[in-house]
């Protein structure tokens, strides 16, 4: 189990540094990460490459038993290198360059950008690739964060533009069919009149737009790709990593397929930045951590937890006394096996002054410094348990293309499949029960209970297997906007929504309405009465029952939400976004259909079940800021229990 900090020793003096050193012992440490934003001081000049100061600092942590995460440098590209090559500097949709000076300012379609990213570490490699103190290596970091995940300039212009003659075998009239660019006369003689999809009047073609969601990500894929490879290369048995940061469901990069590249996926985790009010809910916190476990189905680091407040220009809360420790305890719940606090000691110059380390410029040891010291010294003893595989019974599964459908068109302003993702993983999560995101390619047969949310994008080999699980005995629940677009994200032409769901879900969607509004529209139940809003579908049953109906004047006659039994399983549907009570209705008779267990937790309480056989336990968080008594304990605020189970 790795514990440590994220240190930036060229930050400070050099005379620190064996100081620092010591104290990161004494604070419990066995790792710290450093080397990513170094490029300069790795590479001062073109082609003059210069490791020593890394390999003193390499040698004092040997020295004091720390091992060590290196990151390659190619976030933060030196200024020597944009003043020769000025085009690796990416673009703003309005064509004006970003300037030098923030960071992952690079065009990753940059042919110069690549070839130094190349030189810099294959260079680095070799020179370590010896040194058994480093145990992993960090690609880059927080790849596609703050807008780095586009870029509008001639070079990504041409990329683009032979992603496509890839992707259609230089077929242009297969682009125009798939696209349909009869429609408004787009139709393309060749792929060199293929625009960017750039700022127009109304908006470019849907097709269009969901090729350059592909394009943007594949070229972040490619780059990981590269730099694992060179890694791979000349370090035989290297550990390839990288720090995802929040927010990924988001981004213009599949995060999964830039895991796939990847040895471990590690998290950036921050329950509150600057200018917020509060951390998030502790709900929305789980389920970051639940989908970076999600991309590649395993265990994975945090190798940027936070102690004290944060924020570049803006400030925020901070954590009050254990708070920012028991989010800690909650990422090993939820599968981190290894943890790191940003930062040692917070910076006295540049644009993270006011990222509040585990230290204040000031040096001097304080309450952060004995919460860290305190927290490594009490999950050690549980590296059994928190080691082993998370277990989960429920599955959400989300798609790459669905997510950038819905970012191309949006159709209701209020309709965010992030925040309807979140709801549904809520009721599970303050019902204890452990979830896994994943992506809709991935096996899912192996769950009790699968949640489907507004997978607008579908194909035919989805749908066989999402039959084929419930046919087995599966529990679904899909909703609205599921099954309405092809790959092309193209609307599908002889076939009724839900495509190719019909049978299974047991109705059809004869029209839809977007609301605009959260609780608008009222529903019927056979006991119960509630709201829903946002989007609603039309449904007509055919086989399914009828759990709610729309209960206002003209459409009393659609249900809103269904159950359908398809071979030995069932499967709900809900057509519109419900309250939070009937929301909770629906699946708390999902999970009780799945054969799955609810807890009754008071509000701001989790409850997570980790390790196997002899070494489980459940642990027990606190996110209240008041005591509260659940299953038996008396928890005061902000703590955390660990208790040994039985087998």
């Amino acid at each position: 189990m790795l514990l440590g900090v994220d240190y930036y020793p060229e930050q400070w003096f050099p005379a620190l540094t064996q100081a620092d050193m010591d104290r990161i012992v004494e604070l419990g440490c066995n790792v710290i990460r450093i080397g990513e934003f170094a490029w300069h001081r790795m590479e001062p000049e073109e082609g003059h490459y210069d490791f020593s100061y890394f390999d003193s600092v390499i040698a004092m942590a040997k020295a004091k038993g720390l091992q060590v995460i290196f990151g390659t440098p190619t976030a933060t590209p030196p200024a020597w290198l944009i003043r020769k090559h000025p085009e690796i500097l990416s673009r703003f949709e309005n064509g004006s360059p970003r300037a030098f000076g923030g960071r992952h300012v690079a065009c990753y379609s940059s042919t110069a950008y690549l070839r130094h990213c190349a030189d810099i570490i294959r260079e680095l490699s070799r020179h370590y690739r010896d040194e058994s103190a480093i145990v992993a290596w960090q690609i880059d970091n927080e790849l596609g964060h703050e807008g780095s995940d586009q870029c509008w300039c001639p070079q990504c212009h041409a990329a683009f533009q032979e992603f496509l003659r890839r992707k259609f075998g230089s077929d242009i009239h297969a682009l125009n069919e798939a696209y349909g660019t009869a429609f408004w006369s787009q139709e393309y003689n060749d792929f060199d009149e293929i625009p960017l999809p750039l700022p127009t009047i109304t908006t470019h073609n849907p097709a269009l737009r969901m090729d350059w969601e592909r394009f943007c990500s594949e070229k972040i894929r490619a780059f990981t790709a590269l730099q694992a490879q060179l890694l791979r290369e000349n370090i035989p048995g290297a550990v390839v990593m990288h720090d995802f940061p929040g927010g990924g469901l988001t981004k213009h990069v599949d995060y999964s397929a830039v895991a796939g590249e990847l040895d471990r996926v590690a998290y950036n985790n921050y329950p509150v930045w600057g200018g917020q009010k509060e951390p998030l809910p502790p709900s929305e916190i789980a389920f970051g951590l639940d989908y970076i476990r999600g991309l590649k189905g395993a265990n994975f680091w945090i190798t940027e937890a936070i102690m004290g407040a944060q924020g570049h220009d803006i400030t925020g809360f901070l954590p009050r006394t254990n708070q920012a420790k028991l989010w800690s305890w909650q990422g090993m719940a939820h599968g981190c096996e290894g943890l790191m606090y940003f930062r040692y000691r917070g910076a006295t110059k540049g644009a993270e002054q006011f990222c509040y380390g585990i230290l204040d410029a000031d040096n001097i040891p304080r309450r952060r410094f004995l919460e860290v010291q305190s927290f490594f010294r009490e999950v050690r003893p549980y590296r059994q348990a928190l080691t082993t595989p998370v277990h989960s019974d429920v599955a959400m599964l989300y798609d790459y293309d669905a997510l950038a459908s819905f970012r191309i068109q949006q159709q209701s302003i209020l309709l965010n499949c992030e925040t309807e993702m979140k709801r549904l993983h809520g009721v599970l999560f303050r019902a204890g029960q452990s979830m896994d995101i994943i992506p809709a390619s991935r096996d899912f047969s192996g769950y009790s209970l699968v949640l489907v949310p507004n997978m607008i994008v579908t194909d035919p080999e989805f749908a066989a297997r999402l039959k084929t699980y419930v046919a087995a005995g599966g529990v679904a629940v899909v909703t609205y906007r599921t099954g309405v677009k092809n790959r092309d994200n193209n609307l599908v032409f002889g076939k009724t929504i839900p495509v190719d769901l019909g049978d299974l879900l047991g109705l059809y969607v004869e029209e839809t309405e977007s609301v605009q509004e959260y609780s608008c529209i009222p529903l019927s139940g056979e006991n119960s009465t509630g709201t829903a809003g946002i989007f609603r579908d039309m449904v007509v049953s055919q086989s399914a029952q009828v759990l709610w109906r729309y209960d206002d004047p003209f459409y009393r006659q659609y249900a809103a939400i269904t159950r359908n039994t398809y071979g030995q399983g069932i499967v709900y549907y809900l057509g519109t976004t419900p309250d939070p009570v009937t929301l909770d209705q629906v699946l708390t008779q999902a999970m009780a259909r799945a054969g799955l267990e609810r807890l009754e937790l008071p509000e701001g309480v989790e409850s997570v079940v980790r390790g196997e056989g002899d070494n489980r336990v459940r642990i027990l968080l606190n996110h209240n800021d008041v005591s509260v008594h659940v299953l038996g304990q008396e928890l005061s605020p902000f703590q955390v229990k660990v208790i040994p189970l039985k087998a």
